[in-house]
């Protein structure tokens, strides 16, 4: 019986798996040759052998190379075999309903990809592949559109290039969650590294192997470009805009889009446009941070460009950034393109009278408190989830059963999503509407700086600090059980001389939200701030909002209470 899945092994367990990999690698397989290559680096050769890959909410994801701590051929067999185990004791007509699979252009996606297919279609289950690389969310919606039981895209996301990953999806087109989650970890649990062939050389069905084509992106372009919330008679559609992919899937479907929405002053990053699987010019390809803008903001300078946009290499993600007045650029965080994005949309639809009488929008319980104020002036409610789009997504049939009708969603990490058709973050359409939406206010004369400006005079300056502590090992690990502890058990009063007005502990759950690892308090200013350990990294993260009446006192607050806060958390 292998070792359950993520869990430590022994060092015999250790010893015995490099063995095992030996054996049974090919003698031209490329992984063969690596791990010769570390004959004798025992330090090496723990850190890859000594634990496994952990299949959690997210599927997989690490650096890739030879080892059970790695992405590679093996560890994505494996991981298939238990999922296809999954799928077949939910029997033939799960099995006929079939996987969506699609891939991102790092190093090893079209290997990983292949392996997927031929595993799913030898075990009987039907695959539905594209030709090349997709957007994340063009994989979330496609599920539901072909009513397949689930998905894998082979992804990293937002992570350096030696980095792959195996993200999972179920029928509702939403991550996998909950049981399902712990359903197909219990079958890879099961599951030897090596039983069965999980190499180029797998039996693959043709016949249960379709292509998905160009007719069903088109699919996918029609639903985001049914976003549009305004004609060309509203639009000032020649204003400059720059956007980079990252190098990533949203390249040719954020162009297709901005060229048939009528944009003609669109201007690509040409570094960044086409697929590099070594992120040569953004190392880190996340658009959340903004050194993956320093070739846009090149870019911006020499068009005068009104609005820089990034996707990320799946193309979930979305960032922007806006002229400063100096000559610059201004990045804007997750949460206040969010709030940009949310006056336009619930402005529009209220304008052309399709504004829900039960509008509802979704954000996780650490985005942004200011997000409730700009809705609650549409008349549109807020509802909170626990962080990941598997939650905010996973909201809308709760919502439609209750009556309420679905807007958007999103999260302070770059995260939005539009469209209830497509269940997951969405940079394609999210690109969409945030040029429109500058192209809407610059026919009224008006920039996005403007705009965010008048949207905190009507609703409140909002100062936003996150902080991040890494603390790794076993030591920092018990440190940061420790804070959690502290603030539980001896929770303050009194932040910066503003008396804490009530503290949330979704430790046991809170309402209709699940259990989890975090703590919010509130203060009677309505400032607040949460703190949560990372359910994937050794760090554990602060999210401070402080309200005032002017952006600098807002600041000078924030500051105070994240000070106050860290020092009582013995950070």
């Amino acid at each position: 019986m292998p070792a359950r899945h993520g869990e430590c092994m022994t060092n015999d367990d250790y010893l015995k798996r490099v063995k095992e990999w030996e054996e049974h690698l090919p003698e031209d397989d490329p992984m063969l040759s690596e791990l010769k290559s570390l004959k004798g680096d025992d330090g090496e050769l723990k850190d890859r052998f000594t634990s496994e890959l952990s299949f959690g909410t997210a599927g997989l994801r690490g650096k890739t190379g030879v080892g059970t701590s790695r992405m590679n051929r093996i560890t994505v067999g494996r991981a298939t075999r238990g999922l296809a185990r999954y799928i077949m004791d939910h029997g033939e007509e799960a099995m006929g309903r079939g996987v969506v699979i699609a891939r991102d252009p790092r190093h090893f996606s079209d290997v990983f990809e292949k392996t997927v297919c031929g595993i799913l279609s030898s075990c009987g289950i039907r695959c539905y592949v594209f030709d090349d690389i997709r957007p994340t969310p063009e994989l979330a919606f496609m599920i539901r559109h072909l009513n397949a039981v689930s998905g894998i895209n082979v992804t990293a996301s937002h992570n350096p290039r030696d980095y792959n990953g195996y993200k999972v999806y179920w029928e509702d087109g939403c991550q996998i969650s909950g049981e399902v989650a712990k359903g197909i970890s219990e079958k890879i649990a099961e599951t030897g590294y090596f039983e069965g062939e999980t190499g180029p050389g797998v039996s693959a069905d043709g016949d249960l192997i379709c292509l998905l084509g160009p007719e069903h992106d088109r699919l996918y372009l029609d639903v985001i470009e049914g976003l549009s919330l305004r004609g060309a008679n509203d639009l000032d559609l020649s204003i400059p805009l720059v956007y980079t992919p990252l190098n990533g899937a949203g390249s040719l479907f954020v162009q297709k889009v901005f060229g048939e929405k009528g944009f003609t002053n669109v201007h690509v990053v040409k570094e960044q446009e086409k697929q590099d699987p070594d992120f040569t010019t953004a190392p880190y390809p996340n658009p959340e941070f903004p050194e993956a803008f320093r070739l846009s903001r090149e870019l911006g300078r020499e068009t005068s460009a009104e609005l820089l946009m990034a996707t990320d290499p799946d193309s979930d993600r979305f960032a922007a950034e806006i002229p400063d007045g100096k000559g610059g650029f201004r990045h804007l965080n997750g949460n206040q393109t969010g709030y940009i994005l949310i006056n336009y949309i619930l402005e529009g639809l209220k304008e052309s009278g399709r504004l829900p009488e039960k509008g509802a929008i979704v954000r996780s319980i650490v985005t942004s408190p200011l997000t409730d104020r700009i809705a609650e002036r549409y008349g549109v409610r807020t509802f909170e989830t626990l962080t990941g789009f598997k939650n905010i997504c996973g909201k809308i049939p709760d919502l439609e059963q209750e009556g309420y009708a679905y807007i958007f969603g999103y999260e302070e990490s770059a995260g939005f999503a539009p469209c209830p058709l497509i269940r997951d973050k969405d940079g394609v359409s999210t690109s969409l509407l945030m040029a429109e939406a500058a192209a809407f206010y610059a026919n009224k004369g008006l920039k996005l700086s403007g705009v965010l400006s008048e949207i905190y005079s009507d609703n409140g300056y909002c100062s936003e600090i996150g902080e991040n502590l890494v603390l790794e090992g076993l030591e920092g690990a018990d440190r940061i059980r420790r804070m959690m502890k502290d603030l539980r058990e001896a929770p303050l009063k009194e932040v910066a001389g503003i008396p804490v007005s009530g503290v949330t502990d979704f430790i046991n759950g809170s309402g209709d939200i699940p259990p989890s690892d975090v703590l919010r308090y509130n203060l009677t200013d309505g400032s607040v701030f949460s703190i949560r350990p990372s359910g994937t990294e050794p760090k554990i993260k602060f999210y401070f909002y402080a309200f005032g009446d002017s952006e600098e006192s807002a600041a000078e607050k924030n500051r105070r209470i994240r000070d106050e806060v860290l020092k009582a958390a013995g950070a």
